[in-house]
């Protein structure tokens, strides 16, 4: 969701030429959304039902100028994998100094306020980019 959901928000700033993509700590490599998550996706009139989940590495995050991350702990873990990354990963909720629960395998209630959570972050990194 937040892939979309920033890659809309820049596109509508004129932001367009920023590249955006997403990966996971703990990806099940190759699967679609949550049929939750993509349906409340399209009700912005966004599609993601074609996204796939992809692992995280080291290649990725040496060529991302910024990363931001869901969770505390994926701060911590990504510095696990790449060290000299530590300046570039930031929370997505940074400036509302909150983390963005996992709604996987959870019900429509979970993914509503991560959704919500995510919408909030991007707002408030949007005004930074």
């Amino acid at each position: 969701m937040a892939e979309g959901l920033l890659k809309q928000a820049l596109i509508a700033s004129g932001k367009a030429d920023y590249v955006v993509s997403s990966a996971g700590l703990g990806a099940l490599v190759g699967h679609a959304p949550d049929v939750k998550a993509c349906q409340l996706m399209m009700k912005k009139g966004i599609d993601i039902s074609g996204y796939r989940a992809r692992q995280l590495n080291k290649d990725i995050i040496r060529k991302a100028d910024l990363i931001l991350v869901m969770e505390s702990f994926h701060k911590s873990a990504i510095e696990k994998i790449e060290p000299y990354a530590k300046g570039k990963i930031f929370h997505l909720g940074n400036w509302g100094n909150f983390d963005i629960p996992d709604p996987y395998q959870q019900n429509l209630s979970a993914f509503v306020t991560s959704f919500n959570l995510i919408e909030r972050g991007v707002s408030e990194w949007l005004k930074k980019l």
